[in-house]
């Protein structure tokens, strides 16, 4: 069950923050999903780092959504590059 609610909440994390990050992000459900999972682990990591979260702690939804944003931004900028 544990892989399922991850691949749900990435996808929702991934449709929230493709809705709230300006510009047209042309991402599939898979991407969009990877998108959300990917985010959610660089908000763990980052809030790790900066002392919000202990290791191994989920990040929350807020946390999840701000590391998407971080990720489609250098995916944007990485994609408008190429």
């Amino acid at each position: 069950m544990g892989i399922i609610s991850m691949i749900v909440v990435g996808f929702i994390v991934g449709l929230i923050a493709r809705a709230v990050m300006p510009g047209d992000q042309k991402l599939g459900f898979i991407l969009t999903t990877i998108l959300g999972i990917i985010g959610s682990i660089v908000a763990g990591y980052l809030g790790a780092a900066l002392g919000f979260y202990e290791a191994g702690q989920g990040a929350g939804w807020i946390g999840s959504i701000i590391g998407a944003l971080i990720v489609l931004g250098v995916y944007g900028f990485i994609a408008k590059r190429a």
